[in-house]
């Protein structure tokens, strides 16, 4: 099984690639496989006129009989482009794989200009899971990042309307749209009870995919990258930062592909072949029958330098690829166990723009492990503080002193991580979570009731998201740069 780069087009994390992110993984064969059937006419025996495809099988024929049926005797006129795209999007369906979709005309647009330049929407990748949109991670700096979504929050409906009975394609039109429009979905998120709304205005979604800093640690000079998706561009902005940190003479380095949800394969396999020695592959491709590859890179000997990497819940497919394959080198990996995506997707070009996108492929690691659906183990599990784990605040009337309510808790867990004492977690709103409310409604120029009420409440949000994107209280970070040396 012979592969180019050319062919390369992706590895994202779980399913379809727009302002609402899902996940395109695999590559792109050449060639045009979608050429037309010959049809010729013929009548069925209940004198219904239907066509006969030659050659076909009686399989196939009686597809083709079923769509004559409906053009000629279903009460309102349907498109033939609504048919044959129903008839295509059925049979995925019974595959019941979330990573096989068809992308059509309008999908393959925004996925590759996804690919290529920025786009518009919320900024999220997601994958349907058991039926249900489910997000993977949300995008770094986008507004579904800002409004506190998370990975595995399942989307059930979109501006009231729910999503159950729709496929990830009809779910991503619902929720992308154009930069400036406001955009509400309703979460239900593991680990609470009821579900909540999101109020999300979309926007411009950048393609910056890498971040570089340094830190010293005991006297070292450290270097972190950040790789938010393997994009057309991440690999050579991350050898150009790479570079750049080891002429400053880092000593180590970090390596966060936290809520990093994939990206494009190539990309990964080209930042591997920096770090990975040719004696050890860092993918091996397995195919349908069983057969597998194992590709490796030209590099003569790892670097000389201690290296870490991080991953959470959020870091998918290409992330995977990537944490694995320096976790059996016998790197530290730092964090929570990653998503669990090991297949790869090939895109067959249906003639006319579309695509059907379908799992052909499994991606096993160095020593021939495969991920899927369980994830890349941490070798040194770290979880962070519960704040970062609430959720965003909902409020119906506005809660003061003496109220009880689930609400209250996430509040009180919030104030916490904002270094307000609250008192008590348990949902009871006494005098001191009223004083952390006062307290921080004078800190933050806001009339000081000790009643949260939707103003509070939302800039209460906007700060613990803030704290949470600085990285202040960053544990896992804290605990690979504390390892990294020893």
């Amino acid at each position: 099984m012979k592969r180019s780069k050319l062919q390369i087009v992706a590895i994202l994390a779980a399913a379809l690639v727009f302002g609402f992110l899902g996940a395109y993984a695999g590559m792109t064969l050449a060639g045009d496989n979608g050429a037309p059937l010959e049809m010729a006419d013929s009548s069925d025996t209940n004198g219904v006129r239907t066509g006969e495809t030659k050659g076909l099988s009686g399989e196939m024929q009686k597809i083709e009989r079923a769509f004559h049926l409906i053009k000629q005797n279903y009460i309102e006129d349907v498109e033939d482009g609504q048919l044959i795209e129903g008839a295509i999007e059925g049979m995925l369906a019974t595959l019941e794989d979330p990573h096989t979709s068809y992308l059509n005309l309008e999908s393959m647009e925004e996925f590759n200009q996804q690919i290529e330049s920025s786009f518009e929407g919320i900024g999220a990748e997601v994958s349907m899971v058991n039926g249900v949109v489910t997000i993977v991670s949300p995008i770094k700096d986008s507004p579904a990042e800002k409004a506190g979504l998370r990975p595995n929050d399942q989307v059930l409906s979109v501006d009231g309307e729910s999503l159950e009975g729709l496929n990830l394609n009809e779910a991503v039109a619902k929720i992308r749209g154009e930069k400036g429009t406001e955009v509400t979905l309703e979460i239900r998120r593991p680990s609470v009870s009821e579900p909540f709304e999101v109020v999300i205005v979309r926007d411009t979604i950048p393609v910056e995919t890498v971040y570089s800093e340094t830190e010293t640690i005991d006297g070292k000079l450290t270097g972190i990258i950040q790789i938010t998706n393997f994009s057309e561009n991440t690999a050579n902005e991350f050898e150009e930062q790479l570079t750049e940190l080891e002429n400053e003479g880092i000593e180590g380095l970090v390596i966060d592909v936290r809520g990093n949800p994939g990206g494009l394969l190539n990309v990964v396999e080209d930042i591997l072949a920096l770090f990975v020695p040719r004696d050890l592959p860092y993918i091996q491709i397995e195919d349908a029958d069983g057969n597998v590859d194992a590709f490796h890179s030209t590099l003569d000997e790892k670097k000389d330098y201690p290296i870490g990497v991080l991953i959470n819940e959020g870091s998918a497919s290409a992330s995977e690829i990537l944490a694995v394959a320096m976790k059996e080198m016998g790197y530290d990996v730092v964090g929570e166990t990653s998503y669990g995506k090991g297949t790869v997707q090939t895109a067959v070009p249906l003639g006319d723009g579309s695509s059907i996108k379908m799992t052909t492929y499994k991606w096993l690691s160095p020593s021939g492990e495969w991920i899927d659906e369980v994830g890349v183990e941490p070798t040194i599990p770290v979880e962070q503080p519960d704040y970062y784990y609430a959720m965003p605040i909902t409020i119906e009337e506005p809660f003061e002193l003496d109220d009880s309510d689930p609400m209250i808790a996430n509040i009180q867990l919030m104030l916490h991580g904002l270094g307000l004492e609250p008192g008590r977690m348990d949902g009871y709103f006494n005098e001191q979570t009223e004083e952390a409310v006062k307290r921080f409604q004078a800190e933050n120029d806001l009339p000081v009731t000790g009643v949260v009420d939707e103003e509070t409440a939302g800039m209460i949000d906007a700060k613990l998201i803030d704290k949470i994107r600085s990285g202040e209280d960053d544990r896992q970070l804290e605990r690979a740069l504390e390892e990294l040396y020893k």
